[in-house]
């Protein structure tokens, strides 16, 4: 476990929540929400910043191996093609066909385990979100820090509750991923997993954002010509 989940494990809830002041989550704003310490006093949760970078290919495919092997047998990405997953993350067909290639035996479906929602609703108590645009919606600091953020209680079903959403129904999927690796890797790897699922909710995204800062650049040369010819036009005017 990481330091904040050992500090965490077998404590109630009030006490656990008085924890967070002075972690990791102090740096930033108040972007994840508030907490009851315990005195009873309202504070914010400061979100960790995700290391998002969709040029690092590296990050995203391990990413994609994480959603793969941890996600998709509860959640969907019903957005999200595999064939689009092999030609952006410059994974060979037959390397996906192979790994990650699960919930389906066709690299041209969508992501989707096609689960009974009512079924897995009896399960957790809620069916499980599709997450091809769970990024976009929650925000890529919320998803990161809401999956570092699980500590151990026993009072909940899968006995484990979440600081970022309280009660959530979700269990502690990464909890051996956790107890394997140092506090540092197990942050390198949920943050390649955010960036993974920060590409599924925009894959154009860093195309997009190249291509704005050439027309921006365009435009700001334009402007010097335009600016010639205008005063050229006007300058016999008083």
């Amino acid at each position: 476990m990481n330091t904040l989940t050992k500090s965490l494990t077998g404590l109630g809830l009030g006490a656990a929540l008085s924890l967070t002041a002075g972690t990791a989550l102090a740096a930033g704003g108040g972007g994840c929400g508030t907490f009851t310490n315990a005195e009873g006093v309202d504070e914010h949760l400061a979100c960790l910043e995700a290391p998002i970078d969709f040029t690092n290919k590296g990050s995203l495919q391990n990413g994609a191996k994480i959603f793969m092997n941890y996600c998709v047998g509860c959640h969907s990405a019903k957005y999200v093609r595999h064939s689009r997953i092999a030609q952006d993350l410059e994974i060979p067909p037959e390397l996906l066909e192979k790994y990650l290639l699960v919930t389906s035996d066709q690299i041209g479906d969508h992501i989707d385990p096609e689960i009974d929602p009512e079924l897995q609703a009896s399960w957790f108590g809620a069916a499980p979100p599709d997450l091809s645009l769970e990024t976009r919606l929650r925000g890529e600091d919320w998803v990161y820090t809401y999956l570092l953020t699980f500590y151990e209680d026993p009072s909940r079903p899968w006995g484990a509750n979440n600081l970022v959403l309280h009660n959530a129904a979700m269990p502690h999927v990464l909890h051996n991923m956790e107890e394997e690796l140092s506090e540092e890797e197990f942050h390198s790897e949920v943050g390649d997993l955010v960036n993974f699922m920060a590409w599924m909710g925009e894959p154009a995204r860093h195309d997009r954002q190249v291509i704005g800062f050439f027309v921006i650049l365009f435009l700001l040369v334009l402007l010097i010509p335009v600016y010639l010819l205008n005063k050229e036009f006007w300058k016999d005017v008083k």
